[in-house]
């Protein structure tokens, strides 16, 4: 029996390639923000397992781990998981903004996003500024 109803004509969830990614930020940032806290889980848990295990089995292994992070290619990933931690960091404050019913519009995601990505360039070099400070 057919249904009293006439079928519904509902739009298709467009693809990722109808977006245009690369001509708006906003969904950019957004696939950014996901992947940079996996990123911060992985990379995160990696380098503390090592730090930390390094620590605890004794001052050999410790010298050998803080050899590893001086090496140009440490310092290399120790740098992009900074900016990767500010990233997220800067973004979870974003979101923090747009919950509170501030800057929802076209033009206030697209302002908010740029100014997250300069508090994120500032705020990485910064830290590395203070850290090789304290190192030398």
């Amino acid at each position: 029996m057919p249904s009293p109803l006439p079928p519904r004509e509902r739009p298709l969830s467009p693809h990722l390639q109808v977006y245009q990614l690369y001509r708006k930020i906003a969904p950019l940032l957004s696939i950014l923000h996901r992947l940079t806290g996996v990123a911060l889980y992985v990379l995160g848990t990696l380098f503390v397992i090592a730090w930390l295990g390094a620590a605890a089995y004794g001052p050999g292994a410790f010298a050998t781990v803080q050899w590893v992070f001086a090496t140009p290619l440490g310092y290399l990933v120790l740098f992009g998981w900074t900016v990767v931690l500010f990233y997220h960091l800067a973004n979870g404050v974003r979101h923090l903004t747009w919950d509170s019913g501030r800057c929802v519009t076209n033009e206030g995601v697209r302002s908010t996003g740029i100014t997250m990505l300069a508090m994120v360039l500032g705020l990485t070099v910064a830290a590395w500024a203070v850290g090789l400070m304290m190192v030398a």
